[in-house]
């Protein structure tokens, strides 16, 4: 029995004003959104399309799926 997890980036795109999530864990994962609020279920479907066409090598009945966002905001220097 193989156990793992997915973990999903989830980054801040700010030119398109939207999350983009992608992970090192499963091919092909490329979901945008939003919110990521909205991200999170298109995160969910994709996973389960991916794993379904690429057979996942687990015996678990679910598997754990991390998303990990990150977003840069920038506030003025005061001291320049």
């Amino acid at each position: 029995m193989k156990h793992f997890s997915i973990v999903v980036r989830a980054n801040w795109d700010e030119e398109a004003r939207v999350w983009v999530a992608s992970s090192q864990d499963i091919d092909g994962l490329a979901v945008e959104a939003d919110t990521l609020e909205a991200l999170q279920p298109k995160v969910v479907a994709a996973i389960c399309d991916l794993l379904e066409a690429n057979g996942d090598g687990s015996d678990e009945p679910e598997i754990p799926v991390r998303i990990l966002a990150e977003q840069v905001s920038r506030v003025p220097n005061p001291c320049h």
